[in-house]
């Protein structure tokens, strides 16, 4: 069958990603050879590009559900980052305006001291030079999607000029190099190595994990592989998700991003999809130096630092600017963090040449099967996190991703102290390759797990042996929620999404089941009047974290005081690694402890059994709803991190955010929620309306089809 030029134009109209006008001059210019070419192969070209799951779409409009997801209909893939950009900032534009900002390493610039820290810990670091070289690295189509994503962040002030606040405007006009400022900021210097964790400071606000499963055909009641993507990061600041569908020529992605990023980071479509958690990863390290003169010893030799001055500018309070020069020295290492009596501490830190996250991230969402997807991985440009994957065809996936450095000695404790700088021997240059980290593909059980627990008890039989690997590549152990984890998806034979989600909500302390058979027994055989009361408390207690749960707030207070490192008989075994430790140490001081504990619980809440919603409360925005879920660290599966508020109540500041509970059906189905909403703006009506069935233990059902969105359709934005 022949076919006439005006055909071949009418077809390439809907081929995406193709470079049209080189097709169209080659036609011309090779007609007599061109014409041969048959329909059925032309249209065999066009159902390939369909299964990349999205449809010919010849304009770009934004339609925002229900519950404010936005779900990007884009033309090519420059309109689709121009409208996420534009789509965040309608969310976000206050948040995002301020993290640019603060990338800069300009916020005390614009918003004052307390910003100061801050801007000395970027430009120590060094992001916005990084940044501008990194955009440079980019190739040229990438580029201009940043481009079109900060071109979408513009024109959404130019539009709504009142949409943000006055303060955060002086940060526009954005460009691609403040969205890589911004992702090294996030990647580099918050979740690889934070100011916090160089200071050897620990707060709940820094708390990062998650949870993420994959399960196989085998155990699934469906016949089809599942994955459920967990997160739980602080409900604030950079940490903050936000839920999209993007769908393009060559893209059809649904799934979640942080605040300012301009791809999705945990995503899923119609053949595949991964959840990310945080794994025991080590990507940077701290030399201590010997001073020597003007530098410091090296190899026997004395070094120069490399040194810069930069200007550090502070808005004061009558607007003027003050300046500060910030003194920038580096050794061999990396920069100086630290320098007094005769030594200096540099920090080394991975990633720092591997400009093609976003990219890569962006590739993995348009991934069609597991072999694509891998190649995609093997590019590792993503510093850190555990890759959790599953797919229509039935495979499943753990893999230990990041920038591995290789050394040359120590394990992995050696390497989390201060490490000898004087020596090339302690100095690693090179990361590990991708078929030396830690991976396993389909193993024999039908599932994966990790929650933030070594690569080592992804599942049992063990499928990955940590002998095989270098020490230094992770730690060993596994606490109570990996334990509470591993022992749902063990015991249950054939599970359905239904009760993957019921797991998912799952608040049962693991802790509790395995020391309460010790604590009771030994409360009433030691404790006086109150321990016996305790102990007829605890025995009551349905020993988890649900609303109306009675002895939770007792037993979690006991344990809070409890010193975890000595407290038992049994410590925890590799050979016993999902029934260890056990036994309590010191049963009598045990006891009074948990009478302290009872005193002070009589005092402030008048009983010992108050119920652990009336403590623990979900209060953010405007609800305050009775909470559940609690500290991972007592084995609960449903992790909630709260601090104290007042009249001795309890509110969430991190915890379960993103949650997507995925089944690769055919269609796919998908259950999510986003627990704080899918805005922070100011006056939006999506900032809490995802708490209610947060409170309930419940999850959303995802809608992806256009049917379904137009169904459930809040507002429409055209371009």
């Amino acid at each position: 069958m022949f076919i006439s030029s005006s055909q071949l134009i009418t077809i390439i109209r809907i081929l995406p990603d193709f470079n049209k006008l080189n097709i169209i001059r080659v036609f011309k210019k090779n007609q007599n050879r061109i014409l041969p070419f048959t329909l059925s192969v032309l249209l065999a070209l066009i159902l390939g590009c369909q299964t990349l799951g999205s449809p010919a779409i010849r304009s770009t409009e934004i339609l925002w559900d229900t519950y404010g997801i936005p779900h990007i209909y884009a033309k090519d893939t420059a309109s689709a980052f121009r409208a996420f950009g534009w789509a965040q900032m309608q969310s976000h534009g206050n948040l995002l305006l301020r993290l640019y900002g603060q990338a800069r390493g300009r916020a005390a610039e614009y918003w004052g001291e307390k910003y100061i820290d801050s801007d000395r810990w970027v430009l120590t670091m060094g992001v916005p030079e990084r940044a501008r070289s990194w955009y440079q690295a980019q190739n040229s189509s990438f580029r201009s999607y940043l481009d079109a994503f900060a071109e979408g962040i513009n024109t959404y002030v130019k539009e709504n000029p009142q949409g943000i606040d006055d303060a955060v405007e002086i940060v526009l006009p954005v460009t691609g190099e403040d969205i890589l400022a911004h992702l090294q900021r996030v990647l580099n210097f918050t979740f690889v190595v934070s100011p916090q964790q160089v200071a050897g400071i620990s707060t709940p606000e820094s708390k990062a994990g998650s949870n993420g499963w994959a399960i196989a055909p085998k155990l699934s009641e469906s016949g089809n592989a599942m994955l459920l993507a967990n997160p739980h990061l602080p409900w604030s600041d950079l940490y903050l998700w936000y839920e999209a569908q993007i769908t393009a020529p060559g893209i059809d992605a649904y799934g979640a991003s942080l605040v300012g990023v301009p791809v999705l980071a945990i995503a899923f479509n119609d053949n595949l999809g991964w959840t990310h958690t945080v794994n025991t990863h080590d990507g940077w390290d701290a030399y201590q130096l010997e001073l020597a003169g003007d530098g410091y010893r090296f190899d026997g030799k004395v070094r120069p630092w490399e040194t810069k001055t930069v200007s550090l500018k502070i808005k004061q309070k009558d607007g003027t600017l003050s300046e500060q020069p910030l003194v920038i020295k580096s050794s061999i290492h990396g920069p100086i963090v630290s320098e007094k009596n005769g030594e200096a501490i540099a920090l080394r830190v991975v990633g720092l040449n591997q400009p093609g996250v976003l990219q890569q991230w962006w590739d993995m969402a348009r991934s069609r099967n597991l072999a694509e997807f891998e190649k995609v991985l093997q590019r590792l440009q993503l510093p850190m996190f555990t890759v959790m994957y599953a797919d229509g065809k039935g495979n499943i996936m753990h893999l230990f991703n990041g920038n591995v450095p290789v050394r040359q000695q120590g394990d992995f404790q050696y390497w989390q102290g201060i490490i000898p700088g004087n020596t090339s021997k302690t100095l690693w240059t090179k990361n590990h390759l991708y078929q030396d980290l830690p991976r396993v593909v389909n193993p024999p059980s039908g599932w994966l797990q990790n929650t933030n627990d070594p690569p080592w008890t992804t599942t049992f039989p063990s499928a990955i042996k940590a002998d095989k690997y270098p020490a230094y590549i992770a730690p060993r152990f596994m606490d109570f929620r990996s334990q509470r984890s591993a022992r749902m998806l063990d015991e249950d034979k054939k599970i359905t999404l239904d009760e993957m989600i019921q797991y998912k909500h799952s608040t049962r302390m693991e802790f509790a089941d395995r020391i309460l058979d010790d604590l009771i027994p030994s409360a009433k055989k030691y404790g006086g009047e109150l321990g016996q009361r305790a102990a007829i408390v605890l025995q009551k207690w349905d020993r988890q974290a649900n609303a109306g749960s009675k002895g939770a707030v007792l037993f979690a207070a006991w344990a809070e005081e409890l010193d975890f490192d000595n407290a038992f008989s049994k410590t925890w075994s590799e050979d016993s690694p999902r029934s260890t430790p056990d036994g309590l140490a010191n049963p009598q001081d045990a006891v009074k402890l948990l009478e302290t504990v009872a005193r002070k619980l009589e005092k402030d809440y008048g009983k010992l059994d108050v119920p652990w919603g009336e403590v623990f409360r979900l209060k953010y925005g405007n609800m305050d709803l009775p909470g559940n879920g609690g500290d991972g660290n007592l084995g609960i599966f449903r992790v909630v991190d709260f601090v104290p508020s007042e009249n001795g109540k309890y509110q969430p500041i991190g915890g379960d955010s993103y949650v997507a509970a995925i089944e690769f059906s055919r269609p796919v189905k998908a259950m999510a929620l986003m627990s704080y909403g899918n805005s922070s703006q100011p006056g939006s009506r999506y900032t809490d309306k995802q708490l209610e069935l947060f409170a309930q233990k419940k999850l959303r059902p995802v809608w992806r089809k256009r049917k379904e969105i137009l169904a459930h359709l809040d507002q429409r934005k055209a371009f």
